[in-house]
């Protein structure tokens, strides 16, 4: 990735670099020209959060608990926002929106906040690594934060090993997690499912029915691989019977396939009148050869 400057730089050093080490600074009021940060108190009404948030849920449980430490201690870390576009006093949140939904719990009316200038992919960059670094995300959201990483700043899975901290295989299999069903990732933002149960799950045929079986019987990570491993071996075995052919269709498709000179398929029913014929074409060229062919000599 490149900033402002031209020059690129890391994501790890890049979000302590963005943020400046600001959160270490005491409240004053006032604007730093220098690093054009405005600290001060700010009406909780007019704080928003980010809607491009990677962190989509929060456990009430949690939020509570840190609503009642800032009762007793009040707000010690600043919460890091940016002006709210179309508007003069309202401000979006950068960091801290869960230290913003316990405030509201807490009823506190007024919030530490520090104003940088940041653009949209620089916040977006921040509440990715801000919540993976501090592990806040679940397994579905952190996948999702890694993919807005790769897809946004370009970075490749062993870039982002180095710059996060995380192994290479760690991104990569919470990566596979988004292939599997939405019904499957639900599974998982919502505890049910471990991310060891659903990296088992990837290359099976029928994930949500196995997840369903995974959940009632309570099963391990390793009886999960086991149950998947089985199912898989049994859809083989079943697409390898379904797929055996009479000897005298395979050498009818060899023929026409040399006389056409293009990959000739039969799907006919065993002991049955009906079926249909498929013939694969490279080129349109092919495809003209064939249409002649037909047309002329009609049925």
């Amino acid at each position: 990735m490149v900033d402002k400057k031209g020059k690129p730089r890391g994501l790890g050093r890049g979000l302590s670099s963005l943020m400046g080490d600001i959160t270490k600074e005491p409240i004053t009021s006032g604007v730093n020209s220098e690093n054009q940060t405005d600290e001060k108190l700010v009406p909780v009404e007019k704080i928003y959060p980010n809607p491009n948030q990677p962190r989509k849920s929060f456990q009430e449980e949690k939020l509570i608990e840190l609503a009642n430490s800032i009762k007793t201690k009040g707000l010690v870390q600043p919460l890091i926002v940016r002006k709210k576009k179309g508007t003069k006093e309202s401000f979006e949140i950068v960091a801290g929106e869960r230290r913003w939904r316990a405030a509201q719990r807490a009823q506190i009316h007024e919030l530490p906040v520090i104003v940088k200038d940041f653009s949209d992919i620089e916040v977006l960059e921040i509440a990715i690594i801000e919540n993976v670094q501090r592990a806040d995300l679940n397994p579905v959201e952190e996948a999702l934060g890694y993919k807005n990483l790769m897809d946004n700043f370009d970075h490749t899975q062993e870039g982002l090993s180095k710059e996060i901290g995380k192994s290479r295989s760690h991104i990569a299999n919470l990566l596979r997690l988004l292939t599997l069903p939405k019904e499957v990732q639900n599974l998982l933002i919502s505890g049910q499912l471990t991310a060891g149960h659903a990296r088992a799950l990837v290359t099976s045929e029928n994930p949500v029915a196995l997840a369903k079986q995974i959940i009632s019987l309570g099963l391990s990570v390793r009886d999960a691989e086991r149950l998947a491993k089985n199912a898989s071996q049994k859809n083989a075995v079943k697409k390898v019977k379904i797929k055996e052919k009479p000897a005298d269709t395979v050498i009818l498709e060899t023929d026409l396939s040399a006389a056409l000179k293009m990959k000739v398929l039969i799907d006919h029913e065993v002991g049955k009148e009906n079926g249909f014929i498929s013939i694969s074409y490279r080129s349109l060229e092919d495809l003209d050869r064939i249409s002649e062919m037909i047309l002329n000599n009609p049925l």
